[in-house]
């Protein structure tokens, strides 16, 4: 079997992917770096429970340019009061030195066990060793280096239409997953050269269709953040291109954390149309992707589209109306069509997939929204249940 070749940074960027020794001997600590300040934007979790990194990165964003990006991994730093944000800040200025920038222009971002502090001297003494690595950390690297419980790394990258420019992500994220503003960590990058406005105004766009679209529990971190930069060294790009480019990359990791979600056998995907608008298909959506009823009947192959109903049903707005609903499982209708005995046979066959889709219309406009998320298995339940144990 052919190793896939090493998919390298966009140009502009450097990165150092190693060990510190925050919780086991797997990469725990990367730094991206530019040689000077970029475009930088970042949505974050609106959990009110936010780690120092989430508060650090927002204010060092407002002027919408960063130099540097820290993520540690296997530590999310959350709930460690005043001890948790000096040691953040310290994180920061020990990231700003080896990057040769501001603190200031440092962002940074944290993720695993809520309310264990950082153990601060290994990571003084892991700082202290950085000095002999090279910065030559391809894509797959950084994403490795993000991981928790991720089986796999998930990475993803697109050229942009009419240049030479591209635009390359990674994703972290398996598990307290049903963002507001963001998901998880992610970490963009592109050498096209966008404005800081254009940059922050198109990816919340894009994060909306997105990593705003996926969801595997229901439940808000307390340190999702998203991240782009733009190194603006490959030249200037259509806006219009660098968009589509990015929504490919942000949604392909956006299914590959769907697809990795704790314990996870299927990916799910819902397509909700004919809806008042998108912000009404995406509440359906995600009533139907977040259902343990819905999630746990997929796991079994069980098409009892009665649940799927149930959860259209729970998103009260007025203007939905059962008589004008249609619900389909792959391209199958099921209501208000009624399905024969051999075609719920074929159904189960279709839910064994390792991905399938469910597909409902409000009949009331042209909105539409697909989100992503996975069955619901016992291997979730084991994850989470000895998770710090």
């Amino acid at each position: 079997m052919n190793t896939p070749s090493p998919i390298a940074l966009p140009t502009g960027f450097r990165a150092i992917v190693t060990n510190i020794g925050i919780k086991d001997t797997t990469e725990d600590l990367v730094i991206v770096t530019a040689d000077n300040p970029v475009s930088a934007a970042g949505v974050f979790t609106q959990n009110r429970f936010v780690g120092p990194s989430v508060t650090i990165s927002r204010e060092h964003l407002s002027d919408q340019r960063a130099a540097a990006m820290v993520i540690i991994s296997k530590n999310a730093n959350v709930a460690n009061g005043e001890t948790g944000m000096a040691d953040a800040q310290e994180v920061v200025r020990l990231s700003a030195r080896q990057a040769g920038c501001a603190e200031s222009d440092v962002l940074i971002a944290s993720t695993g066990v809520i309310g264990r502090p950082y153990p601060m001297d290994r990571i003084r003494s892991g700082f202290d060793g950085l000095s002999s690595l090279e910065w030559n950390a391809d894509l797959a690297d950084v994403a490795r280096g993000i991981m928790t419980t991720d089986t796999v790394e998930k990475t993803s990258s697109a050229t942009i239409d009419g240049s030479n420019a591209i635009v390359a992500g990674v994703a972290k994220g398996v598990g307290m997953l049903e963002p507001n503003m963001a998901t998880m960590i992610s970490l963009v990058l592109t050498d096209a050269d966008v404005a800081p406005n254009d940059l922050d105004t198109i990816f919340r766009r894009v994060a909306e269709k997105s990593f705003n679209c996926v969801s595997v529990d229901g439940d808000t971190s307390t340190s999702d953040t998203a991240v782009v930069l733009a190194s603006g060294s490959a030249g200037s790009v259509s806006l219009e291109a660098f968009e589509r480019a990015l929504e490919r990359v942000c949604i392909d990791l956006a299914r590959q954390i769907a697809a990795d979600g704790e314990g996870a056998e299927t990916l799910i995907e819902v397509l909700v149309d004919g809806a008042r608008d998108d912000d009404q298909a995406r509440r359906v959506a995600k009533s139907i992707v977040n259902s343990p009823l819905v999630k746990t009947a997929v796991h079994g192959a069980d098409p009892n589209w009665g649940r799927i109903a149930m959860a259209v049903g729970n998103v009260h707005d007025d203007d939905i109306d059962q008589n004008r609903v249609t619900i389909r499982i792959g391209s199958e209708e099921l209501f208000p069509h009624q399905v024969s005995e051999q075609e719920l046979e074929e159904l189960s066959a279709y839910l064994r997939r390792d991905e399938v889709l469910i597909h409902v219309s409000l009949g009331i406009n042209e909105g539409t929204a697909r989100v992503w998320g996975c069955d619901l298995t016992d291997g979730y339940v084991r994850i989470n249940a000895d998770y710090t144990t």
